[in-house]
């Protein structure tokens, strides 16, 4: 599983805690806060099983390591609806999941530009979103600057 910009490693920590069997990669850009996720990862005995990778996900998601191989992704705030599905994709195994926090706003979810990244809407449950990769995100995702011109 990959947590998206985890900063201070909710929902990732709470998550390796309750889930013993699963293995995490924490993806934070930011040096302090890595540095304070690996203190944490090492802290609650999560060294074998929880990495954290201190590179932008959109860097990331190109690397051969880590493109399409996992089954799921999760994202509290790391960034608008668009952005966190480009990023996000690109981690994704078909079949995975990309599990994102609601904006307040309720943005939609348009399924047609969702689709130019193998994702589809599966369900809303609460505050949050599930995507399903139904196809494999192609190789030109997550640009460089996702942000800069959102696909939607």
């Amino acid at each position: 599983m990959v947590d998206l910009g985890s900063g201070g490693g909710v929902p990732a920590l709470p998550l390796a805690e309750a889930w013993a069997e699963t293995r995490w990669v924490l993806v934070e850009a930011n040096g302090r806060r890595a540095r304070f996720l690996q203190r944490a990862v090492r802290d609650l005995g999560m060294a074998e099983r929880t990495a954290v990778v201190a590179v932008r996900a959109e860097v990331l998601g190109h690397q051969e390591a880590y493109r399409s191989r996992f089954e799921a992704v999760v994202a509290r705030g790391f960034g608008p609806p668009a952005v966190t599905a480009e990023c996000g994709a690109a981690f994704l195994m078909v079949g995975g999941r990309l599990l994102t926090s609601e904006p307040p706003d309720k943005r939609e979810w348009p399924v047609e530009r969702l689709a130019l990244l193998g994702l589809t809407v599966e369900e809303r449950r609460g505050a949050v979103m599930v995507l399903q990769q139904v196809a494999e995100c192609p190789e030109r995702f997550p640009r460089r600057a996702p942000a800069k011109r959102p696909l939607f």
